[in-house]
């Protein structure tokens, strides 16, 4: 009969492999905010020290805290069985994030926390561990606590997780590089936070209050990915699956056009990725996003959805169901939801198509006369210059014969040729940098031109013809306040 033996592995190599995780800077400070939150903090401060010659980064919450029981619990590895069911409150799963968040950014992990006035801190350092082969984990004492830093305002409650020996963070650069890649890592973890706590960092999670989380002194704003702020962003019908007796909640949204975003809306979501990359589904665990920019490959990513987004609501009690990884960045979806979501994507698609084609057809109908038409053939969808502009016909009545034929076919190049792959790529990535308007030396000119093509009548008629001409050709969209003077002067 086969006989059972203990058969730990060793603790310097397990360790190593740790590190290597895949944990980025931003990931694993988000899996020490859970445990901060878990713990119901309401403030977080987040502490890149530069000014040492060893960076030294520091997460500091006024949560419950901890004593030294709780501390070394929480110190030690798999501290809490996956399966064990959880407070509906609890951003935890694996009990592993404090350890392996932090061997993946740093070779010292200290954890400081007080409860009811009294202080405990433990240390794990991996130079020890690698040294004795053995889970070695240092007990500070009161003299070991004083001595560390940012430990001094902790409060009669929180905690306080230093990390040091930050062998990752600074790329084995030095001077004014070294501060350019933690300011480039800083930027990073604070726009990843934003979207990951948004619900938190704005009140939104029922019995909680507003989050405050700060980096180097500077408040994280919430990033809400589905622009609710905004009157244009559409709701659609929210749906429900159940699984067993856990609700999973879908909330399409559509959202608005970048023309009806304000100039602020639009930088904040423009520097915070393209609109196509971060189309999808949302899946927030107990308010926490987990996972979002995916379809799940139930439709490939494109125009169409780019404005779609479906926030995914479930409880950390269906975790197995939702295979979820230990750095809580992966996420799929179990299928009873995948199929709903399935059925939510047809509708979420055909809206958001619709929102760009209603702005095209707009542009095209917004004038009497557009420079531009449309044209849906059986061999496809072309554009062209309209030849009966009041523009266009005004030079066919200066033209002889040949001048009408070679006017012609310039109009069929120009059509021809227009760039649509490029203006389709250029318009995707940045629309509010594609601008037509040519610079205007002088405005009054141009309209004394126009007016002269079309007749120069200062009836109240031809005031609102020539309005729209103005509107079509498009080179006074920055001035139409002068064209509005321009055109009481002289159709009054």
């Amino acid at each position: 009969m086969a006989r059972s033996i203990s058969f730990p592995p060793s603790a310097a190599c397990l360790s190593a492999s740790m590190r290597d995780l895949g944990y980025s800077l931003e990931a694993a400070v988000a899996d020490l905010v859970d445990n901060s939150i878990s713990a119901d903090a309401s403030k977080i401060e987040i502490i890149c020290e530069l000014a040492t010659s060893q960076p030294i980064f520091i997460i500091r919450d006024d949560g419950r805290g901890m004593d030294a029981d709780e501390l070394q619990m929480a110190m030690r590895h798999g501290a809490v069985n996956p399966r064990k069911e959880r407070s509906s409150r609890d951003l935890g799963r694996f009990g592993l994030g404090l350890k392996t968040a932090s061997f993946s950014q740093c070779r010292s992990l200290t954890v400081v926390s007080t409860k009811n006035g009294t202080l405990s801190g433990a240390e794990w350092n991996l130079d020890a561990i690698d040294r004795a082969d053995d889970w070695v984990l240092s007990i500070l004492d009161a003299q070991d606590i004083a001595a560390l830093p940012y430990v001094h305002h902790i409060g009669a409650h929180g905690t306080v997780v230093i990390w040091q020996k930050m062998d990752r963070l600074l790329e084995d650069e030095i001077g004014n590089r070294r501060d350019e890649i933690v300011n480039e890592k800083l930027d990073v973890l604070e726009k990843h936070l934003a979207l990951v706590f948004h619900r938190f960092l704005s009140g939104e999670i029922r019995g909680r209050g507003r989050l405050e989380i700060t980096v180097n002194g500077h408040p994280v704003e919430a990033f809400d990915p589905f622009c609710r702020k905004n009157t244009h962003t559409r709701y659609l019908p929210e749906e429900i699956v159940r699984i067993g007796s856990a609700a999973v909640h879908l909330q399409p949204y559509i959202l608005p056009h970048h023309s009806n975003l304000t100039a602020r809306e639009y930088d904040f979501y423009q520097s915070r990725g393209d609109f196509i990359s971060n189309q999808g589904a949302y899946i927030y665990r107990n308010g926490r996003l987990m996972a979002w920019g995916d379809w799940f490959r139930l439709i490939p990513k494109g125009e169409t959805t780019k404005l779609a987004r479906v926030q995914i609501d479930f409880p950390n009690s269906l975790d197995e169901a939702w295979t979820i990884d230990i750095k809580k960045s992966r996420s799929r979806p179990p299928l009873p939801v995948r199929e709903r979501l399935r059925q939510i994507i047809t509708q979420v698609s055909g809206a958001s198509a619709t929102v760009h084609r209603g702005r095209g057809q707009k542009l095209f109908h917004e004038v009497t006369a557009p420079l531009w038409e449309r044209y849906a053939e059986k061999t496809g969808i072309r554009y062209a210059l309209n030849q009966t502009h009041p523009l266009a016909q005004y030079l066919y009545k200066k033209l002889d014969s040949d001048g009408v034929r070679h006017f012609n076919l310039l109009l069929e190049a120009v059509s021809a040729a227009l760039p649509v792959e490029m203006i389709y790529s250029d318009y995707s990535t940045h629309p509010r940098n594609v601008r037509q308007i040519p610079s205007v030396d002088d405005i009054k000119d141009r309209l004394d031109a126009i007016k002269f093509a079309l007749g120069g009548s200062d009836t109240l008629e031809n005031a609102d013809m020539f309005r729209d001409i103005v509107s079509s050709t498009h080179l006074f969209d920055d001035h139409m306040e002068i064209v509005e003077t321009y055109i009481r002067g002289e159709f009054s």
